[in-house]
């Protein structure tokens, strides 16, 4: 669509938000220039800058995260998170790591949270749906990585089956 065949009122008002859009991303560029904010992605989404201003009023929490290699890493979540959203939060920086380092490398969750499960002072924290206090993980807590095999219970097995791509060549005839 050209703005030939829109109106003159329309032309304005697309003018004047792309003005507004414009303005709005320089102001962004100036803040994150800033050596205070030198912890916030270049382009940060709204929910993350909403938890680091709830990190900034005390209704959030910093939780570091120690991975199997003994490195760490922190997470800002809110105090009513559950073990869901840490993991969420944990595979967003993680993926924002790996993308300033190595570029897109795809990470398969799925087999991380089959084989790994976080633990909190020696308490495996299992359950998603569960709130992160009711495991006294507070401000400053720190939570790490441990192997974990699913149980029988849950239906899942805990070994992989050996596929085998050609067995009907395998049978003598």
């Amino acid at each position: 669509m050209d703005s030939t065949s829109m109106k003159p009122e329309e032309v304005a008002a697309y003018q004047s938000s792309e003005a507004k859009q414009a303005r709005l991303q320089s102001m962004l560029a100036a803040l994150l220039d800033d050596p205070i904010l030198a912890d916030v992605p270049r382009k940060p989404s709204l929910a993350y800058v909403d938890t680091l201003i709830n990190l900034e009023l005390g209704s959030a929490m910093r939780v570091t995260v120690v991975k199997l290699d003994s490195t760490s890493f922190d997470v800002a979540v809110l105090n009513t998170a559950t073990v869901k959203d840490l993991k969420m939060a944990i595979r967003k920086k993680i993926n924002e790591i790996e993308q300033e380092q190595m570029g897109h490398r795809h990470i398969s969750w799925k087999h991380i949270w089959d084989n790994y499960c976080l633990a909190h002072q020696s308490e495996k924290l299992i359950d998603d749906n569960s709130v992160l206090s009711s495991h006294d993980i507070r401000n400053n807590s720190k939570v790490c990585f441990l192997p974990h095999v699913m149980s029988r219970v849950h239906k899942k097995h805990s070994r992989r089956r050996k596929h085998r791509f050609f067995h009907g060549l395998s049978r003598k005839m």
